[in-house]
């Protein structure tokens, strides 16, 4: 869904970028320069003020449903908890040309890193795919939450529907918020096109998805928040389950039935349970 005038202001964006890093550190889900954001923003922007250097950026392919547009991503190497305290330092700016087919990159004289973040090709290859005539906002979040990911290293867990029913089980809000449940790619080199076209595939059925052994990715054409509370709701989830493991799998949680329940109450359309 399009969002409409008036139109955020860029450091507003930039603001809540460095909340939604600072919120991923808090909850262990950004250890060191881990994790990653980038944002799509699809009205005019003036980036000189805040981003005064320009240079040519090298697209890995045209990105049409992009033309016109421009992406904030985080820097390679930075930390997403100093975002916020330094947001033009640890921030590029991504411009498009108009057909998408060549970009700039914007970056500020106190630019603390060489390059945007390693899984830049993803973010842009899932922002492409995700705006296409459907919105002009879209925000990507790549994090690595502790328990997400020790799950994964798990055989039952590696398989999607296990996986979403054992999360999804112990608060109402799971079900509530992750109706469309998590999405699940088998371990692929990070960075790779492999890992790319599957998250691209996986992110048009979830807004969440898990990969395997590494950590996660979650969307938003609302907030950027927003795609991080769907981390840290995915998180809560696995913690219990962690719980769980670790006392002898002496809870059951939510019930199907009760889990329809709440669905059914509160509208909820779901097809995990």
């Amino acid at each position: 869904m399009p969002v409409h005038p008036p139109y955020p202001p860029l450091p507003e964006l930039m603001h809540l970028v460095g909340d939604a890093g600072r919120r991923l550190a808090e909850i262990e889900a950004s250890e060191g320069a881990a994790g990653n954001i980038s944002v799509f923003i699809g009205w005019p922007l003036e980036p000189e003020a805040l981003f005064p250097h320009k240079q040519p950026f090298s697209l890995p392919a045209p990105m049409p449903a992009l033309g016109g547009g421009a992406v904030i991503a985080t820097g390679s190497g930075r930390r997403l908890r100093e975002v916020a305290e330094a947001p033009t330092a640890n921030l590029g700016l991504v411009t498009f040309s108009a057909d998408g087919s060549e970009a700039v990159l914007h970056t500020s004289r106190d630019c603390l890193f060489e390059r945007l973040t390693s899984e830049l090709n993803s973010h842009l290859a899932v922002h492409c795919d995700r705006v296409a005539g459907r919105t002009n906002f879209h925000a990507l979040i790549h994090a690595q939450p502790l328990h997400l990911v020790y799950l994964s290293h798990i055989t039952r867990y590696q398989d999607e529907q296990y996986l979403n029913r054992h999360l999804l089980r112990w608060q109402p809000e799971g079900i509530v918020q992750m109706y469309d449940g998590l999405g699940y790619i088998p371990f692929l080199v990070p960075g790779s096109e492999a890992l790319m076209q599957a998250n691209i595939a996986k992110l048009r059925d979830h807004r969440i998805v898990l990969w395997a052994k590494h950590g996660v990715m979650a969307r938003s054409d609302t907030s950027v928040k927003r795609a991080c509370d769907l981390i840290e709701y995915a998180e809560t989830g696995a913690r219990y389950e962690y719980m769980n493991l670790c006392n002898h799998g002496l809870a059951d949680g939510l019930s199907d039935e009760e889990i329809r329940a709440i669905c059914s109450d509160l509208g909820v359309e779901q097809n995990v349970f």
